[in-house]
């Protein structure tokens, strides 16, 4: 504003000063409107990126906004949560390797019921909620499993992107078959960022510091990449 002031005040009787003067008032307010739109959106249409405040919660809140991904009978007799986070190398080898075997072994037998749970940590692992919003959001379309295990099977292929990877996850979406502007657009805006802080935020109520966490009828697993552990863990929570 005081330069604005300086220029007119230069030669007031003279055109040349007050032409400058307008144009630079012109040029203020362009780059004032470009500012507005560009935050505006910023604002709409940008990825969210990270956590989201959410209303206090007790733990039975927490269980229904996260909405853990279940497979398996509510009936079951044991109960196996899993917190992961997308760009946990361990993370991905429990999902390919481990996963199957339980879901094998327990869970398409009917006595184990496996529920994930989204951990993003953050720090380092910048991309891991957007990564979990891109997995509820193939959720939407009925693919959350096969989407879940493309993401974590291609982990070194999109984790170490230095903005967030929208356009190599709407890809994936397609090659599943999903409708690659319906999911883009729920990727491109805040869709499913209370949900997936649900997740973390439930994680953080039971003690989850690492990924990833398994609980097995309520108990921390010892080793969840370790198949023979995991599965004597199993089965002593089954009561054989």
């Amino acid at each position: 504003m005081h330069e604005v002031r300086d220029v007119a005040k230069k030669n007031p009787r003279g055109g040349t000063n007050l032409k400058a003067f307008y144009l630079l008032l012109g040029v203020v307010a362009v780059v004032g409107l470009a500012l507005i739109l560009y935050g505006s959106s910023r604002g709409s249409g940008a990825a969210a990126t990270e956590p989201v405040n959410l209303e206090a919660l007790d733990a039975r809140g927490l269980v229904e906004k996260a909405q853990g991904i279940k497979e398996g009978p509510d009936n079951a007799p044991v109960q196996v949560l899993v917190f992961s986070d997308y760009m946990c190398p361990a993370c991905a080898y429990f999902a390919t390797t481990i996963e199957p075997l339980v879901k094998q072994e327990f869970v398409q037998a009917g006595r184990v019921q496996l529920v994930n749970y989204d951990f993003p940590l953050g720090g380092s692992h910048i991309h891991s909620f957007v990564a979990a919003r891109a997995a509820r959001c193939a959720q939407d379309q009925g693919k959350w499993t096969e989407y879940h295990n493309l993401l974590l099977s291609r982990q070194s292929a999109w984790s170490y992107s230095r903005v967030a990877p929208v356009e190599q996850f709407t890809d994936y979406a397609t090659e599943l078959g999903l409708n690659g502007d319906t999911f883009q657009s729920c990727l491109n805006s805040d869709t499913h960022a209370e949900l997936v802080t649900a997740n973390h935020q439930l994680g953080q109520q039971l003690g989850v510091g690492g990924t990833p966490s398994v609980f097995i009828g309520g108990r921390l697993s010892l080793g969840p990449n370790d198949w023979d552990v995991l599965k004597a863990e199993i089965q002593r929570a089954l009561g054989e």
